[in-house]
């Protein structure tokens, strides 16, 4: 197939090469290139975490969140986070922007159907919204902690678009040990 009839073979493996160039640039950024003077979209973040931190609490209750953590924030909205219960004893933290998906998830259900509007009750009542302040900690409330068994020591582990927060003994408890274990799960459900 000629993609682009009207020019010589080398201008047509030229253009192919552009096209892959732009194919790559709607993927990654989503958005098309602009014309000469017309002004951007800014992009919409992307929020990334990985990886384990220690933690401590303070006297207070408040949790610093570690530097490479506050470095994904995204920019709009960055020092407001929300914390929900999560489905094991820990907390799930989320940047505004990625909550938002979650809640309009669950903000949709149809209110008239039991079963959705127990999930959304029990769902919904188990989360607040923090601010953190200039020294990079956020408050979270004792029922919060009670219920993830954290005292004064905690876990943050990076899992995406949201960080979770954990007693790093329920946490390790949570890991698996076996690398074949781990193998299989990841043949089972990211093979393709």
């Amino acid at each position: 197939m000629r993609l682009f009839p009207l020019f010589g073979p080398k201008m047509q493996k030229s253009g192919s090469k552009w096209l892959k160039v732009v194919q790559i640039y709607y993927v990654c950024l989503g958005r098309p290139p602009t014309k000469s003077g017309q002004e951007r979209q800014p992009l919409q973040s992307m929020t990334f975490f990985t990886s384990e931190y220690e933690s401590k609490l303070d006297a207070k209750g408040r949790l610093v969140l570690p530097a490479r953590i506050k470095a994904q924030l995204p920019e709009s909205g960055g020092n407001e986070l929300v914390i929900r219960r999560g489905f094991e004893p820990c907390l799930i933290l989320y940047p505004m922007v990625e909550f938002k998906k979650v809640f309009s998830k669950i903000s949709g259900l149809n209110e008239f159907n039991e079963e959705y509007r127990k999930l959304q009750r029990n769902f919904l009542s188990g989360v607040i919204t923090v601010e953190l302040d200039n020294n990079g900690r956020f408050l979270i409330p004792k029922n919060m902690l009670a219920y993830a068994h954290i005292e004064k020591d905690a876990m943050l582990v990076g899992t995406g678009n949201k960080v979770e927060v954990w007693n790093p003994a329920i946490y390790e408890k949570q890991i698996i040990q076996d690398p074949g274990e781990l193998s299989k799960l990841a043949e089972k459900y990211l093979n393709e």
